[in-house]
């Protein structure tokens, strides 16, 4: 019954070590050294090796070491074994520092000092409340709801937007299509913490900044292809945008001479806003391990139909 890893091998040998300290009867290999296939049962991936089905005719988990799955090719991975997404506690703890830190710069107007900096220019930007600042979050899965608790320390107007209607203290949620606009209305600055799906590429174009306050800052640590580039870019053009704060592009890395590499308004991080503790990941992986040997439900379990 071997588990399988196969993602970043520097913390696939922290991985290994964990797992022999927690579970020694359960032996962990490390891609490509898969040995016997036929006795692979779970299978730890950023990007899933093809032909998993008849590679591994006993596979039964396939888990993502990220929050999102949008990596994996859901059509390989047969219907009948469990899909599960990371939920280990590291991920979202180093989100929601991003995050903050994201929403704090632009409130702050941080990139605005960095080029006066670069242009030795000493001179004061008058300070906005935090209270007449509003920060909308789009997705209100585990990500969004532990950094809206914590953005509710500074004193933010809150409000988040979803598919299906949460209720979260000291949130004002909207759901659905028809209550998009009411939001983004009231987003000074905007977090994408969406799941990329079919319906979700593309979202962050020239029609939803239209819709923002003029100036409103936008923090991307969804995934790359949710921005319309071109638009994204007209809209900081035209001041429809005042700045933002991506941790995630289309493709990635980006290509040498691509405009977000030296554009004025925009940070850009190397999609690192949150990162997998081998750690506490390991113990969730075991979890999930145990619960699904007892035949319970099992956290993390991705609805196919929906993409996460």
């Amino acid at each position: 019954m071997t588990v399988l890893y196969k993602a970043n091998m520097v913390r696939g040998a922290e991985w290994a070590s964990f797992f022999a300290e927690r579970a020694p009867h359960l032996p962990f290999r490390l891609w490509p050294d898969i040995g016997d296939p036929s006795d692979v049962r779970y299978l730890v991936a950023w990007v899933p090796p093809d032909d998993i089905a008849t590679t591994f005719p006993n596979l039964e988990l396939v888990f993502s070491v990220g929050a999102g799955v949008d990596q994996f090719d859901a059509a390989k991975v047969p219907l009948h074994i469990p899909l599960v997404r990371m939920l280990e506690p590291g991920i979202a703890e180093t989100m929601v520092e991003y995050v903050t830190m994201a929403v704090l710069g632009l409130h702050r107007d941080l990139l605005h000092f960095i080029n006066q900096q670069r242009e030795q220019v000493w001179r004061e930007i008058r300070i906005t409340p935090t209270k007449r600042r509003r920060v909308g979050v789009m997705g209100l899965g585990q990500l969004g709801q532990a950094v809206l608790e914590r953005l509710k320390a500074f004193g933010f107007p809150l409000s988040g937007w979803n598919r299906s209607l949460r209720e979260i203290e000291g949130v004002t949620c909207y759901a659905g299509a028809d209550a998009l606009p009411t939001f983004l209305a009231q987003s000074d600055i905007l977090v994408c913490l969406l799941p990329l799906t079919d319906e979700t590429r593309g979202f962050l174009n020239a029609d939803l900044f239209a819709r923002l306050p003029r100036g409103a800052g936008l923090v991307n640590v969804g995934r790359g292809p949710h921005l319309v580039e071109a638009d994204f870019l007209a809209a900081l053009d035209s001041g429809a945008l005042s700045g933002a704060v991506l941790d995630v592009a289309d493709p990635e890395p980006l290509p040498e001479g691509h405009p977000f590499w030296g554009h004025p308004r925009i940070l850009l991080t190397p999609h690192n806003a949150s990162m997998t503790n081998p750690d506490s990941a390991v113990d969730f992986v075991l979890d999930v391990i145990a619960r699904h040997g007892r035949g319970e439900a099992l956290p993390g379990l991705v609805d196919r139909t929906r993409g996460y």
